[in-house]
């Protein structure tokens, strides 16, 4: 990280970030073309999970490339200056990097949908058989994770 003095080392901030932010944005490799989608999300244990129908642009793409990278954020608005180009931002920013695979057995998703319901102030999902088949579910096993923040 060039700007040490912004980095986030301690690793319970990091998680912080992860547990107030509101959306996370998946970005994969599709090919020789990046391509990024914002997601709802949990996160525990060193895992972030995603939800998605079982058919797509993203799922196509992560079955023939399961590395990927996901970054949230918490944007607080700008720190104002008398110079234009002085001006900053108040943010804090986790970028993680996994591998993404899909998730077949019913108490593990169940797991990662409670997981993704509670980041959102959600009650504890009480889900059938029959609808946790139609979700697909991403776990995101994070191999890194590194934070950046200003203003606080």
């Amino acid at each position: 990280m060039k700007r040490k003095d912004r980095e986030i080392t301690d690793r319970g901030e990091m998680e912080a970030v992860l547990a107030a932010a509101p959306v996370c944005r998946m970005a994969m490799a599709d090919g020789e073309e990046p391509y990024v989608v914002p997601l709802c999300f949990g996160y525990a244990d060193n895992t972030i999970w995603v939800h998605s129908a079982r058919e797509g642009k993203k799922i196509d793409i992560l079955t023939r490339n399961p590395r990927c990278c996901v970054e949230v954020d918490m944007y607080e608005g700008p720190i104002r200056d008398t110079v234009p180009c002085s001006w900053e931002v108040r943010y804090k920013s986790v970028i993680c990097t996994g591998f993404a695979r899909p998730v077949e057995d019913s108490a593990e998703k169940n797991k990662a949908l409670t997981c993704i319901m509670q980041h959102y102030g959600g009650e504890t999902p009480v889900l059938s058989e029959k609808a946790l088949d139609r979700v697909l579910v991403v776990k995101i096993a994070i191999e890194e994770m590194t934070g950046k923040k200003y203003g606080y």
